[in-house]
């Protein structure tokens, strides 16, 4: 047990006051620890106010959730008209409302140019391996969180989305079918999904997200911050130990993200007030329609936050399988004959891949369509593993490393809109080059990450004072 700290006589109250806490709970050395005595790199810029920003929205998104649920019934027969009883006749629900359905966009905003920012600049790598990882599962469980929220307002798309994204589950093997009834708790998306889903919404995902935040922050302040140009400044200290390069997170960053959460509420407040919906984007039109079972919105699709996956699902047909078998065909002979193994290893690789072969030709095109957009954001748990360059941030890599990020992004935004478009001969056909495209830019990365010959990395960070 740690010896009581005693203040002499006299001292200020509040002196007094905070001394009593710290001998009883490490308030002060939380505080040091983590903001006044967390050395961050100096040359941080705008790409880092996406992490504050994520927890600036996490906060929003369970003030407004408390004060929907006071209101909101979780019974399929009133759940539509508790949420219009709390547009309109519940004092201020409507900016409630739509400042949780705006948050739950702009939460995806945010991660995904956090996540962005991550990859460009190689936060993942070590020794940054498990706040990374951490990332990517708070990525994971947002994507259930928003899946399991959109069910609740118990409108068209809420109903008939449910209905899609459950019955894919069906589609595996075995289990299928048992599995999917076990989620929606009955034969069809009725009552016990509604309750089922509120109480994974409200209260179990809630507490899982919450406590891979604190992960990921303890993780991060654990090996300190990666920067810009991907040095680590904790290798150049002075004879106190302080890094040469860092400056201490607050004050300085903790007014230098005031900037980041301003413009950002800005932009918040002005969609929140004068476009909610966004043009159907962020709150869909058919979902201010109560839910029918007996009448199909025509064209059903996700929030524009699912629908890349959603479009690698839909890009996985009975004929997208037999270039999928082929590229297994073609991996599995260029990892023999390239790479520098054991002769069991090679054979362990050739009968996996026959064996992956077969099962990707007898088994129903649904369910590999449901493996690749659950691989989709699995594949981002093993990048740093996958990345061999020599520089960490794209800054010192070869330049057309900027045009392959380029058009990964390109590519995603453009599964993005296919996402949202009905299906098509030509969409299909474009989401199924995408597809290979979002693939084989990690698939690949071991490789064409070795090409090239990086730029020097300089020993400290390269900083300009404004």
């Amino acid at each position: 047990m740690a010896e009581f700290k005693e203040l002499p006589a006299g001292a200020p109250m509040g002196v007094q006051a905070l001394n009593w806490i710290d001998n009883r709970f490490p308030l002060s050395k939380l505080y040091k620890e983590h903001l006044s005595e967390y050395y961050a790199p100096k040359n941080f810029n705008f790409w880092y106010f996406f992490g504050s920003l994520a927890l600036l929205v996490l906060v929003i998104q369970i003030v407004t959730g408390i004060f929907l649920v006071m209101h909101y019934k979780p019974d399929a027969t009133v759940a539509f008209a508790s949420v219009e009883y709390i547009m309109r006749d519940v004092p201020w629900g409507w900016l409630i409302r739509y400042m949780h359905s705006t948050g739950a966009s702009a939460f995806f905003v945010v991660v995904y140019l956090h996540m962005y920012r991550g990859l460009i600049y190689g936060s993942y790598r070590k020794p940054r391996e498990l706040v990374w990882i951490f990332g990517c599962a708070i990525f994971l469980v947002l994507m259930a969180e928003a899946f399991m929220g959109y069910l609740l307002p118990w409108g068209q798309m809420s109903y008939w989305g449910a209905q899609v994204i459950v019955n894919l589950f069906s589609a595996i093997p075995f289990i299928g079918p048992d599995l999917a009834l076990l989620i929606r708790g009955d034969f069809v998306v009725g009552d016990a999904t509604l309750n089922r889903f509120f109480s994974f919404h409200v209260i179990a995902v809630p507490l899982v997200l919450l406590g891979l935040v604190v992960a990921h922050i303890i993780a991060l302040h654990e090996v300190g911050s990666n920067n810009p140009d991907g040095v680590e400044i904790k290798a150049n200290k002075d004879a106190n130990g302080i890094p040469l390069d860092g400056i201490p997170f607050h004050p300085y960053y903790s007014v230098h993200d005031l900037l980041g959460v301003s413009v950002f509420l800005m932009a918040f407040s002005a969609i929140v007030f004068f476009a909610p919906e966004l043009g159907g984007y962020f709150l869909e039109y058919n979902n201010f329609i109560p839910a029918d079972p007996l009448t199909t919105p025509l064209h059903i699709a996700p929030v524009w936050y699912f629908t890349p996956y959603y479009s690698m699902l839909r890009a996985v047909t009975s004929q997208m399988m037999y270039v999928l078998v082929a590229v297994v065909v073609i991996g599995a002979v260029l990892a023999v004959i390239k790479t520098k193994l054991a002769a069991p290893i090679k054979m362990g690789i050739v009968g996996g891949a026959v064996v992956l072969s077969a099962l990707m030709l007898s088994i129903d095109a649904k369910f590999w369509g449901v493996v690749v957009m659950g691989g989709a954001v699995i594949i981002m748990f093993f990048l740093p593993w996958l990345d061999n360059s020599e520089a960490k941030s794209i800054r010192y890599r070869p330049s057309w490393n900027k045009w392959l990020y380029t058009v990964f992004v390109i590519n995603f935004f453009i599964l993005g809109y296919l996402g949202v478009k009905p299906p098509s001969p030509v969409g299909e056909l474009v989401s199924q080059v995408g597809t290979l495209i979002y693939f084989g830019f990690f698939l690949l990365m071991p490789w064409w990450s070795r090409i090239g010959k990086c730029k020097p990395v300089p020993t400290r960070v390269t900083f300009a004072a404004h």
